[in-house]
């Protein structure tokens, strides 16, 4: 066994007290560590749990970065959808099972790149707040164009 890759972790949440040196492990692209939870009745609490790690992050980041929607101006809306919808759902549906809301800056990243490329592809809209407005519009008339407008339709 590798020892970089092989330690005792303590599995600390809410009711675990002192201070140990590893509390935390990357498994399978997640990360393990202690996040607030909400609990049944509404009250947060510390819980051990899982979400998408660091090195998985910036992975997927350099995947959409190098995707370069901005440079697609010759194709439709409906075809830039049809191209990146099953990566996004792939990772969504991967990544999103545990705590979901780390995946929420990626998504809206995604938003950004969306509307880099209405303000390419359009010469009228390169305001920002033309494209944006445009961005808003399109996603209240097509709610469901884009997967990860599920999640995070925040184009608002």
């Amino acid at each position: 066994m590798h020892p970089d890759k092989t330690k005792v972790v303590y599995c600390k949440d809410g009711y675990r007290r002192g201070e140990y040196e590893n509390t935390s492990f990357t498994f399978l692209g997640y990360t393990f560590r202690p996040r607030t939870a909400r609990g049944k009745d509404g009250k947060k609490f510390v819980s051990f749990q899982p979400a998408i790690s660091k090195d998985a992050l910036k992975k997927i980041s350099g995947e959409v970065r190098s995707l370069r929607l901005h440079r697609w101006v010759n194709s439709t809306f409906t075809e830039l959808a049809k191209q990146i919808n099953p990566i996004v759902a792939g990772w969504m549906q991967y990544y999103g099972w545990f705590y979901r809301s780390a995946l929420y800056p990626l998504l809206a990243r995604i938003n950004a790149y969306l509307m880099r490329w209405i303000r390419d592809k359009y010469k009228r809209l390169q305001g920002s707040k033309k494209a944006h407005r445009k961005l808003q519009e399109i996603a209240v008339r097509h709610p469901r164009m884009f997967a990860h407008w599920k999640w995070v339709p925040s184009v608002w």
